[in-house]
């Protein structure tokens, strides 16, 4: 298909391929509610998700709410999440995510982005996937695989040179309703597929459309 196709026609093109290939498609992090999900995405920073799903079940089996957690000391959450990256700044903003929670959201994970942010160690990301996946909110979050398939599909100009250029570009071509779906879609694609040094394109039901390889 030539490189001058319609971007509309593009973006129903892939959106209609992963809505077969992946219906269901969902965050692989662990959590119960939003408070656990929260600290998984602030521990899953520049980490995968594989190691921070094996570090969370000890650490909410003794800390699974706000409440627990802001009692506890940087010192002790960094036992509990030393073998994740940057454990001593994650662990400090744990128990002062936690600390602010209670004193400003009576614990509760507030579910507006403004909100969100304010919180120690959450960024737009952070907040995009929380709204996304704990609040059903048309929010896409925009991490290193997101970024680069967007790129190498053409979903995105080259011209979207941070994650917030190409956060807008992605929301105002995706149908609301689909969005936070699509978020998972190209997470997962480009962690299983469309990797960053060898991505598996002999594998890649995208083929046709995919930019790089026309």
């Amino acid at each position: 298909m030539s490189t001058d196709m319609k971007k509309k026609e593009l973006y129903e093109r892939v959106l209609a391929y992963f809505q077969q290939a992946m219906p269901e498609a969902e965050t692989e992090l662990h959590y119960s509610d939003p408070f656990q999900l929260l600290v998984a995405v602030i521990l899953s920073a520049q980490c995968t998700d594989r190691r921070v799903n094996m570090v969370t079940p000890r650490l909410f089996e003794d800390y699974p709410t706000a409440e627990a957690m802001a009692l506890a000391t940087p010192e002790v959450i960094y036992e509990y999440v030393r073998s994740v990256s940057y454990p001593n700044s994650k662990a400090l903003h744990l128990v002062q995510m936690a600390q602010m929670l209670l004193s400003d959201f009576q614990g509760e994970v507030p579910d507006t982005l403004e909100e969100l942010i304010k919180l120690p160690g959450v960024g737009r990301k952070t907040a995009n996937v929380v709204l996304s996946v704990s609040f059903s909110k048309a929010t896409m979050a925009v991490d290193t695989h997101v970024f680069r398939v967007s790129h190498r599909i053409g979903l995105v100009p080259k011209s979207c040179t941070t994650p917030l250029a190409v956060e807008r570009e992605l929301v105002r071509h995706i149908p609301e309703a689909l969005i936070p779906r699509a978020h998972h879609w190209l997470i997962l694609h480009g962690r299983y597929v469309c990797q960053s040094r060898k991505p598996k394109c002999e594998e890649c039901g995208l083929l046709g459309v995919c930019q790089r390889k026309i």
